[in-house]
């Protein structure tokens, strides 16, 4: 299997027209929405002409082998700001929910309304988190029931992206309590469902352009076809989980694997803000002189940036192994997942912290962007898991490696059985290449540079 993070030509003209697109029509208007805390509309219907709101392109990012589309993406969209960039991926993060869940059927009927048609836009909405569980997924409370060829869902959910303006909400919902959250379910919840009720529209610190909601489920009627995936392939699944319970087995959830394939790009969607902010004030702090010449030539301010550019690089890395690791089924056995998130996330609030700090009173008022992406990024250590919860799957995940090696150890390399007998540093090649050294003063040239050049690393 190679792991390679080299874009291509088309990857890179994916990122140069993101980034025209955030540079042109998201960042004139960001500080206007996040002060009116009002939905962008009109930008969510340019974005829709360019082809960057539809259930295709987020398949096509989400099917790329390479795994790099759907970050470098990402990352230019967050870079021009947080809260509309929301607004333009939340129906993705349900239709990665219905992807891994629903049946090709549903995908079909679904994936379309998640999204509408440019002039005729719809929303979706991943409605998973409650006001007891927040993180804990596995602590949810929101049930369902069945009642003939129907299901009636009860509960209580928080923090909602699209809440209650979603033409389409994925609901999350206990159908077995006695499995945890192995009897989990999904269910698709339309607009305007009777019983679904938008109790508020939360007033956040940041990311002020995406509507975030509260909701609340009382005797949600919706009929079976809205089970994600069919009572078939569920009632496998309990029983399968069931069996796992009995024998002492470990058995996820839909949900947990929503959260783990969604990491990678939230991790992204953090180093835009980083990035935004570390490019503003490293400009600022080359033209704003004191003491005798650009604040940058000082090491109280140039040092701490050139941490933040390294961590930022580091966290870039990491998400970008991630994502390749979720488009080519790499389990996230050693918490790649988490530690891309945790890296990307920790590291928007360190750099957006810093750049108002390097800005002094200046960075604390409006005046300049730095504010508002330091009340963007904060959201990014606590949403999709927060903080702890990263570090918490990473912990585990190193108690249940026991030291095994890492990633690029356990990978089974492209070459196959030629690298194994012949690749670089087995016995073969070396003996093979020993025996020509020794042989050099009796080979002909001719020959002895043919060989050379078989053994040799190659020339980049």
């Amino acid at each position: 299997m190679t792991f390679d993070l080299t874009p291509t030509s088309a990857q890179h003209d994916l990122a140069r027209r993101a980034h025209e697109f955030a540079e042109d029509c998201v960042r004139p208007v960001a500080a206007e929405y996040d002060r009116r805390q009002e939905f962008p509309w009109p930008v969510l219907e340019e974005a829709a002409q360019r082809g960057f709101y539809s259930p295709l392109f987020y398949r096509d990012l989400i099917g790329d082998p390479t795994g790099l589309s759907l970050p470098l993406f990402m990352e230019e969209l967050f870079w021009g700001c947080a809260g509309i960039g929301l607004a333009i991926v939340m129906p993705a993060l349900a239709l990665s929910a219905i992807g891994q869940a629903a049946s090709p059927e549903q995908m079909l009927q679904w994936a379309p309304e998640c999204f509408g048609t440019p002039g005729d836009l719809k929303l979706a909405a991943l409605a998973i988190s409650e006001p007891e569980g927040g993180s804990d997924v596995r602590n949810l409370r929101t049930r369902a029931r069945r009642d003939g060829d129907d299901w009636i869902i009860d509960g209580h959910k928080m923090w909602i992206g699209n809440g209650g303006i979603a033409n389409v909400h994925v609901v999350n919902a206990v159908v077995d309590p006695e499995l945890g959250h192995r009897g989990q379910a999904l269910f698709v919840v339309p607009g305007g469902t009777p019983g679904l009720k938008m109790v508020r529209k939360l007033d956040k610190l940041g990311c002020r352009a995406s509507h975030t909601a509260e909701l609340r489920f009382d005797g949600v009627r919706v009929p079976a076809e809205n089970l994600l995936g069919g009572r078939e392939r569920l009632d496998a699944r309990l029983a399968k989980a069931r069996e796992a319970i009995e024998g002492g087995k470990h058995s996820g959830s839909a949900t947990l694997g929503t959260f783990e394939q969604t990491r990678p790009m939230v991790a992204a969607q953090a180093l835009g803000i980083a990035r935004a902010a570390l490019e503003y004030v490293t400009a600022y702090a080359n033209r704003r002189e004191a003491f005798g010449g650009p604040i940058i030539d000082h090491q109280g301010i140039g040092f701490p940036l050139a941490d933040l550019a390294t961590q930022i690089d580091a966290a870039r890395l990491l998400t970008w192994r991630a994502s390749w690791m979720a488009a080519n089924g790499v389990p996230f056995e050693h918490g790649e997942g988490s530690m891309c998130k945790l890296a990307a996330s920790e590291v928007a609030v360190s750099t957006t912290e810093r750049a108002i700090q390097t800005m002094g009173g200046w960075g604390y008022i409006s005046d300049h962007p730095v504010e508002k992406w330091y009340r963007d990024a904060k959201l990014y250590t606590i949403f999709e898991g927060t903080s702890e919860i990263q570090r918490m799957v990473i912990a585990h995940a190193l108690g249940a490696a026991d030291g095994a090696p890492p990633l690029h150890v356990d990978l089974e390399p492209s070459g196959g059985l030629v690298n194994r007998v012949f690749g670089r540093g087995t016995p073969v090649r070396t003996r093979a290449a020993s025996t020509a050294l020794a042989l050099r003063d009796r080979i002909p040239q001719p020959v002895m540079r043919v060989a050379m050049k078989v053994l040799q690393p190659p020339r980049k």
